[in-house]
């Protein structure tokens, strides 16, 4: 598909922030949420598009402070972020199908959670730590982030939050070498956004008990086969709690999304295979 995406155009949150989006292919819809430190020009948006578009509209946005969105219209928090994500399905027909990964999953099952329509939701590695499989997060990691940002240190930033996640030392070392640093810098101030989204459920102990009990969309919960333990067994216990939802394991996968192994999963998901 030679195709390129539409103009950017932006809906209006209920706040009065202007979020940013595209649109590409052609089909049902299908919005595509980001996770930390992506935005649709380098993110899940930009891996699926052609894939995706082929036969569904694939809707990407900026979540904001990201890209071409404002850096919000109030202090940022969750309640803001699901506004704008129901801005963005709003714009792209009312109850669209939704594809989401990482933090950017956590979000779509919040907004899902609190009744937000959505045709159907498919979630890759929501970022939970739920036993004793991998050491928890420190419950401080969103405000020492939030420290490192307002020191300017941005780059010292990202690195915690790479370390974090398991990156690997020498990954982390040599990342300021390459082009992409300077946009990962970028949207840093962002980092803790999405580490308070995903914080609670980072703390080594199992979900509070009927917490996605309302998701009503039926919801698809992948994870990659060569991700490790601690992964596994949480979207195993997100799959779990929802009341429509179904556990897939992609084959040869980790955390990194790749069309190729994805898209036959969603378009089955979708009904559209």
């Amino acid at each position: 598909m030679n195709a390129t995406p539409s103009p950017t155009a932006y809906v209006t949150s209920a706040d009065g922030t202007r979020i940013a989006y595209d649109a590409f292919g052609s089909g049902p819809a299908v919005v595509v949420v980001e996770g930390a430190l992506c935005q649709r020009a380098m993110g899940v948006a930009k891996t699926l598009r052609e894939s995706l578009g082929a036969r569904m509209t694939v809707f990407a946005y900026d979540r904001r402070g990201r890209g071409e969105s404002d850096a919000g219209g109030s202090a940022w928090s969750l309640d803001r972020e699901v506004e704008d994500l129901t801005a963005v399905l709003d714009a792209a027909g009312g109850a669209p199908y939704v594809v989401a990964a990482s933090s950017g999953g956590t979000l779509a099952l919040e907004a899902a959670r609190r009744g937000v329509a959505m045709e159907r939701l498919a979630v890759y590695e929501t970022p939970f730590i739920l036993d004793d499989t991998f050491r928890p997060n420190s419950p401080s990691l969103p405000a020492d982030v939030q420290a490192l940002v307002d020191a300017d240190r941005r780059g010292d930033a990202v690195k915690l939050f790479m370390k974090t996640v398991g990156a690997p030392g020498a990954m982390v070392a040599m990342m300021p070498l390459f082009p992409v640093w300077k946009q990962l810098k970028g949207v840093a101030h962002t980092l803790p956004y999405d580490l308070a989204i995903c914080s609670p459920f980072q703390q080594g102990t199992p979900l509070p008990e009927g917490y996605y009990a309302e998701v009503k969309p039926e919801t698809l919960v992948m994870v990659g086969d060569k991700s490790p333990t601690y992964m596994k067994n949480s979207q195993a216990a997100v799959a779990a709690q929802l009341p429509h939802g179904r556990l897939q394991s992609v084959a040869g996968q980790t955390h990194m999304v790749r069309a190729k192994p994805l898209t036959p999963v969603l378009l089955d998901h979708f009904g559209l295979a």
